[in-house]
């Protein structure tokens, strides 16, 4: 069994691997786990910490993937809802679309019987504030929020300068490769807008045959370049985990326009073997990893891509 997760899954890594010692699913044991993630206040790019959109609203964006069957459930732009990495497996459990976004995706966690919950923290709001103060002149701020955002989109800027996401990839007991991704999005972001974290292909992708990937910071240029199904697509076709990852890293550098940033890949292969790999990241990354040879999970260090 294998568990590998990204630095800010800590308040929940832990009890991912004792659901997966305990026998239990990849995708129950990791949506347990990043359940905690998505509680915690100290995590800012996630759940309750994370920081909200233009108009000072949360919005959160989820995803889960089984590996063994390829079934999968995904949530975007969710308003007033904390679980949504657990919303998004009930999305892949009862229904037969994908994706639920919006308000869309409000209406059926109240159906099922999630809770409405207050998802603005009162920091976030603060620090919020304070920046659309210093951005907008008085007749902005007085007229505010029935302004023009889009040329704020340029101006303002995650406070933390990290585009996070929460990524979970496991191998369980039955050896399926399973991914489960949580993330409040950018702050500051246009209102509605959706990262790679909801979207399978890009932001998450699992084969338990071949592999499972997850991407998290600048979720635009994976977009772009389907990484995540690029990984698993290349592994599939008889490359490496090391050759699958510096071909998704060629297709990200081949990008010369757009917005372009840093990228975090973390990938596992069918064989147990593991990576994580940095693009463009100013700032040192490290990751969570487990497994049944370690007694403890272990916080190490990514590899910057360099060649």
């Amino acid at each position: 069994m294998i568990l590998l997760a990204n630095s800010e899954a800590w308040p929940g890594f832990s009890k991912s691997v004792e659901l997966l010692k305990a026998g239990r699913h990849g995708i129950d044991a990791m949506v347990a786990g990043i359940s905690e993630v998505e509680r915690e206040v100290k995590v800012r790019s996630v759940g309750f910490g994370g920081w909200p959109n233009m108009l000072g609203r949360m919005e959160f964006d989820a995803g889960v993937m089984d590996g063994t069957t390829r079934e999968v459930g995904s949530v975007g732009a969710v308003p007033d809802t904390i679980p949504v990495a657990a919303l998004a497996h009930e999305v892949m459990k009862r229904l037969p679309h994908v994706m639920l976004t919006g308000d869309g995706a409000r209406r059926f966690a109240t159906e099922i019987g999630f809770g409405v919950d207050e998802t603005l923290y009162e920091d976030s709001k603060r620090v919020w504030w304070q920046r659309l103060e210093k951005e907008l002149s008085p007749e902005e701020l007085a007229k505010f929020p029935d302004i023009a955002l889009a040329p704020l989109s340029r101006t303002i800027t995650d406070p933390e300068r990290v585009r996070d996401t929460t990524v979970f990839l496991s191998k369980d007991s039955l050896g399926g490769l399973n991914v489960v991704t949580s993330t409040s999005g950018w702050a500051w972001k246009y209102p509605g807008r959706l990262g790679d974290s909801p979207i399978p292909g890009a932001g998450f992708y699992a084969d338990s045959r071949f592999g499972a990937a997850a991407c998290t910071h600048t979720g635009e240029m994976t977009m772009r370049c389907g990484t995540a199904r690029t990984i698993v697509l290349a592994m599939r076709l008889g490359h490496s985990l090391e050759q699958a990852i510096a071909l998704a890293i060629d297709e990200l550098r081949e990008l010369k326009d757009g917005f372009l940033a840093g990228v975090v890949i973390h990938a596992l292969d069918a064989k147990g073997n593991h990576k994580v790999v940095s693009l463009n990241c100013e700032e040192q990354i490290k990751y969570w990893f487990w497994d049944t040879d370690l007694p403890e999970p272990e916080h190490r260090f990514a590899e910057p891509f360099t060649s």
